[in-house]
């Protein structure tokens, strides 16, 4: 029986490497020689830097600006030409602890200084990962590590931070490192949300990176004025009289707008963050040949049913003909729904944990668990017993619950 593990993390418990290993460990417990791939997984947010190295990229250590403006130590992944950055990992909002937070002084300088890191290291693809930010800046750090200059109406540089955009007065884009024309930038995320506006990174994200209703009215204002003169500013670079409306496309306003900076002066090309993923880990020759193939994450919802790691890999398993099982920490789907999506099976850890402390506390003795029930009730196992489970219960071939 040749199996396939390959799941994302379970945020707050355990990465996606460990998350398959468990699993791993599990179905080892019934059937030793099962042949066992573990793929990490990640969606294009946290955890795709991890997914590339253990794809074989090396990882490239680098002192970066902060989300708050400490140093600290992040990384880029690379392999021959291509780099892949985790914004998360230079501006990401688990670097700033919780009483930290501060959505209009934090900046995605830092991954600006990534970006850099990998054009001196000789990169001519660059993969952005983008989830997971702390800042709601545009992009504006990013670009300003790379060469623009934003200027208050007395020419002097702005502080960064997205609340200091309702300052600026003017952008200048001539010195932008000229190797970033030679660069194919993509844009890995998986939300579609535009700049501005109620579905805009003001109005979504930035409470979630502790932005009051004041904060957010005051980020909107400098957003808007940063995209209008971003977008002029591109225009007399060009030498086009017509301005692209950058700021309303679907992906500007992820990582609190760096994906608008991405696709505006990088010229990124956005992918859905789960098919870049599988493309850098070569998800499709790991699935040559397989039984089954099992993935997951963390909270197992609509949104993973959106298009995050549980649908990418599900996809990628059902054009074998593979059938695909789910495992999760928590799942608010239901049986239909998660049927509906192409799932043969579900199992969470919260079905089996006293609480919510202990499924995150005790994952990996669950995820043991469960690894090992389903290499009982597997009808490719060879075992005889009933076919995939489900979380409530076990599905006989006949449909029948008991």
């Amino acid at each position: 029986m040749r199996i396939v593990v390959a799941p994302d993390k379970f945020k707050d418990a355990l990465d996606a490497r460990d998350v398959g290993d468990a699993i791993a460990d599990g179905i080892r417990t019934v059937e030793a020689d099962a042949d066992l791939s573990v793929v990490p997984m990640a969606d294009g947010g946290e955890g795709t830097l991890e997914a590339a190295i253990a794809a074989g990229f090396s990882a490239v250590p680098v002192t970066v600006t902060g989300p708050l403006g400490a140093p600290v130590e992040a990384a880029f992944a690379r392999q021959g030409s291509t780099a892949v950055i985790e914004l998360a990992r230079a501006s990401g909002l688990a670097l700033v602890p919780r009483a930290h937070r501060d959505a209009l002084a934090a900046t995605s300088r830092g991954t600006g200084e990534l970006v850099a890191a990998a054009l001196n290291d000789g990169a001519t693809s660059i993969i952005l990962a983008v989830g997971g930010s702390a800042s709601s800046d545009g992009g504006a750090g990013m670009l300003a590590a790379l060469g623009a200059r934003l200027l208050d109406a007395q020419g002097d540089p702005l502080p960064d931070g997205g609340g200091a955009l309702r300052l600026l007065e003017r952008i200048e884009l001539d010195r932008l490192d000229p190797r970033l024309e030679r660069v194919r930038f993509t844009l890995a995320c998986d939300v579609d949300h535009v700049l501005l506006g109620p579905r805009g990174a003001a109005s979504v994200f930035a409470p979630q990176k502790g932005a009051s209703v004041a904060d957010v009215a005051h980020l909107e204002l400098g957003l808007t004025r940063f995209a209008r003169l971003l977008e002029s500013a591109l225009a007399r670079r060009v030498g086009h009289d017509e301005v692209q409306r950058f700021a309303e496309r679907p992906g500007a306003g992820a990582a609190g707008g760096v994906g608008f900076a991405a696709l505006s002066v990088l010229g990124a090309l956005q992918r859905p963050g789960v098919d870049v993923v599988c493309e850098l880990t070569r998800l499709r020759a790991h699935l040559a040949g397989a039984d089954l193939v099992i993935t997951g994450e963390g909270s197992f919802d609509s949104q993973s049913l959106g298009g995050k790691t549980p649908m990418g890999v599900r996809r990628a398993a059902a054009t074998l003909g593979i059938p695909t099982v789910a495992v999760c920490g928590r799942s608010t789907l239901t049986e239909a729904e998660w049927r509906a999506a192409g799932f043969s099976a579900c199992y969470a850890t919260m079905e089996r944990a006293p609480d919510r402390a202990a499924s995150m506390r005790d994952a990996r003795a669950y995820l043991i668990e469960i690894g090992a029930e389903i290499a009982r009730r597997s009808p490719v196992a060879g075992s005889g017993g009933s076919a995939i489970g489900s979380v409530g219960g076990v599905v006989d071939r006949d449909g029948a619950r008991r």
